[in-house]
């Protein structure tokens, strides 16, 4: 392929770096340059004026594009349609100019030749048109970069159109490329993308090759989740990747370890932030990750783990037995747990409830590195109730001198099974066709683990 050698050693290597990932990636990279043609891109600029070098390095840079898969590119202008006059300016002077198709870098280059400044700065308006400019791909990257020398000039909010576009998922996070621009009014640009200074042509030249190396390379990173000692030996956990500003899902990864012992690699767009998703329980988050485009990149977090099992100590009655499972002193739960079934907690203190009859609390549970944590129950107990007519009921548990409710019994049967927990209870029973309190019966009964008691009432 062809690399105009005009465009300096630099770009050649960050250009060439960047197609030779992208050829390994069937993922197609749109991009759209969004070239300002405001007047002030008359001025004089190293050995010519900004709109002259910024045209030349772009036609350049197109056309060492040209034989690249997978990659497609648009130019949009602003500014240079009408003259700043008396009577102000237009506002809503930009247009498509190159729309995206295959093989349309000659028609960019042509293009790029016959643009002359002569209006105002419209940032916003522009960015927000160039919206549009991206025809429907459910599986494209979607890059604008922004070359300007000056700020915002109709009143518009750049930052804003911006950050709603990402959200939207339109667009990837911009490339801004400012030409000579006073250092004063640079912070105004690092909230729109990823701003790059560019005080010459020659710098001009690297920052185009770096922004192009950047928009073409999908970065790898590997995500190290550390143990209590800090080595990455924890995995196989499910982990999601948000967008930063958008907060829309990028990537979703199963934790490996790769056949060598080490966390598996990822490919990984270095284009915008991110919010990591650990999906231990409970999960782990990591904010505002920022990645180091054309570099393999290591996010470590802490996710120390052990185990719980849940077991009975004997036969289990119960049908599906589960238990509730809180982070100590907490009320909010964070996983339903099947008895007999071992389940990952990142390292700590939790709560049990455990849906017996009546329930059981387990306190403290102690989660360790790597090691399982065995919680047992009493085996629990049968009662079997029979009555010579229906009735209304209640089984309590006798706790020191309360009464603590555990269940309802039946009313529309006369014998009834119920599985209860070791412990001291009584029963307390109306029949259902007697009209006064004082036909109440009550009635102890003790359950035992593993045995059946008789209560006829």
């Amino acid at each position: 392929m062809k690399l105009r050698i005009s465009l300096g050693l630099l770009v050649l290597f960050m250009v060439f770096s960047s197609i030779t990932h992208a050829q390994s990636n069937p993922q197609k990279t749109r991009i759209l340059f969004v070239l300002d043609g405001s007047q002030s891109m008359y001025a004089r600029w190293d050995n010519g004026s900004k709109m002259q070098i910024a045209t030349r390095l772009l036609r350049e840079l197109v056309d060492s594009l040209s034989d690249v898969p997978n990659i497609e590119l648009a130019l949009r202008a602003y500014g240079h349609q009408y003259n700043v006059s008396a009577d102000g300016r237009n506002c809503k002077d930009t247009k498509l100019e190159v729309p995206f198709s295959p093989k349309n870098h000659d028609k960019i280059k042509s293009t790029l030749r016959s643009i002359q400044p002569k209006g105002t700065t419209l940032i916003a308006y522009s960015l927000e048109q160039a919206a549009n400019d991206f025809p429907t791909c459910s599986d494209c990257r979607n890059v604008i970069i922004l070359i300007t020398d000056g700020i915002e000039e109709c009143d518009g909010d750049p930052c804003a159109v911006s950050l709603a576009l990402q959200k939207k998922g339109v667009i990837l996070k911009p490339f801004v490329i400012g030409l000579g621009l006073d250092p004063q009014i640079m912070d105004a640009f690092k909230c729109i993308g990823n701003f790059f200074d560019a005080k010459s042509e020659s710098t001009f030249r690297n920052v185009l090759g770096i922004v192009i190396s950047q928009a073409l390379n999908n970065t790898t990173a590997q995500v190290n989740l550390l143990d209590i000692l800090n080595k990455p030996t924890e995995t196989n956990v499910a982990m999601t990747f948000y967008d930063a500003f958008s907060g829309s899902i990028r990537y979703n990864f199963i934790h490996t370890i790769d056949s060598r012992g080490n966390p598996d690699t990822i490919p990984i767009d270095p284009l915008g932030n991110y919010n990591l998703t650990v999906h231990t329980i409970p999960p782990v988050e990591k904010k505002d990750i920022k990645l180091t485009a054309g570099k393999h990149n290591i996010i470590a977090v802490d996710a120390p783990q052990g185990d719980l099992v849940i077991k009975m100590n004997g036969f289990n009655e119960y049908k599906d037995l589960k238990a509730i499972v809180r982070k100590h002193g907490e009320d909010k739960t964070l996983v339903i747990q099947d008895f007999d079934r071992q389940q990952r907690y990142l390292v700590g203190k939790y709560d049990l409830e455990i849906l017996t009859l009546p329930r059981t609390y387990v306190e403290n549970v102690n989660i360790a590195q790597s090691n399982t944590t065995k919680v047992e129950i009493p085996q629990a107990g049968m009662v079997s109730i029979g009555s010579t007519s229906k009735g209304y009921g209640s089984i309590f548990l006798e706790k020191e001198d309360k009464l603590v409710w555990v269940c309802n019994i039946s009313e529309s049967s006369t014998r009834e099974s119920i599985v209860l927990q070791p412990g001291s209870y009584r029963i307390v029973y109306r029949p259902l066709n007697a009209k006064q309190s004082i036909y109440t019966k009550e009635q102890s009964f003790t359950i035992q683990s593993g045995q059946s008691t008789q209560v006829k009432l």
